[in-house]
């Protein structure tokens, strides 16, 4: 696996705006890998390393930007050229990443109305999709098929967006979906909506890995914790799906639950308790 400086890293992620500036920020001892604070930017890390940053330099449209940021960078996808559509848009986190690493045009849909922010929607790049129920999109409706879908959506499970998304996808796309355990497991198994058992997430994710094995034509290729919490400090993860692959193991997903718990152990997360 490559590696390379930690504050170049830190750049190249979107956390800061030059190297000068991720190396303020190292310096100041807000710049976490697995729970431990890192203190030297010249230290050489893994290309894919887990980054937790206290305090973000870059203003997004959303601090959700960040989850997406996390799976770009853990998933071997190139979005420059491409087509992506984002579901649960809201503000514009996900399309404004999606601009930022080069999508020609980007569908942002969500079934609230006048939350996406306004730069955004003036982007001529940006299709605006309001007031849409995303279980119902189809290609006619797109106009195309897209090559990337990204989704970040709330109070709804996946298994109820997965055959629309599946649908407006591509032969070769890819699909980035946050997967939020509270709106996964049911409401017997969740207390105050918030899920703080391992072995729940672990189930959860075990189940979700069966459904889409099970009940759809895509494969569970990649995962990896995300950055930053959930707004009531919820632990989220992100799945990567493809058409073709082999899907990720059992063992893979005990590994991934103990990584994200280990993840914000001992250190304050990444804008921690902030809403996407």
């Amino acid at each position: 696996m490559s590696r390379q400086r930690l504050d170049r890293l830190l750049v190249e992620r979107g956390y800061a705006p030059s190297r000068t500036r991720a190396q303020e920020l190292i310096a100041s001892g807000v710049v976490y890998i697995r729970g431990f604070p890192q203190t030297k930017a010249s230290a050489q890390v893994d290309q894919d390393a887990s980054l937790q940053i206290c305090r973000a330099d870059r203003e997004w449209v959303s601090r959700g930007a960040y989850k997406l940021l996390q799976g770009l960078t853990a998933f071997p996808i190139s979005v420059t050229g491409k087509v992506g559509l984002d579901v649960g848009a809201s503000t514009g986190g996900f399309t404004e990443v999606l601009l930022d690493r080069g999508a020609r045009r980007v569908y942002a849909v969500d079934v609230g109305y006048g939350q996406l922010a306004w730069k955004l929607r003036e982007d001529s790049r940006v299709v605006v999709m309001e007031r849409t129920n995303a279980r119902f999109l189809s290609a006619e409706a797109l106009g195309e098929t897209v090559d990337l879908v990204v989704s970040d959506a709330s109070f709804i499970s996946l298994r109820l967006l997965l055959p629309a998304l599946e649908r407006v996808g591509k032969a070769q796309g890819d699909w980035i979906l946050l997967v939020k355990p509270q709106f996964e497991a049911g409401r017997d198994r969740v207390g105050k909506g918030i899920v703080t058992d391992s072995s729940l997430h672990e189930a959860i994710l075990m189940e979700l890995r069966e459904f889409i094995a099970e009940e759809t034509g895509l494969s569970l290729v990649g995962a990896t914790p995300s950055p930053i919490k959930g707004p009531k400090g919820n632990i989220e993860f992100l799945f990567h799906l493809r058409k073709e692959g082999e899907s990720l193991g059992p063992s893979r997903l005990k590994e991934l639950v103990a990584e994200a718990h280990a993840l914000f152990r001992d250190s304050c997360g990444l804008l921690e308790g902030e809403s996407s």
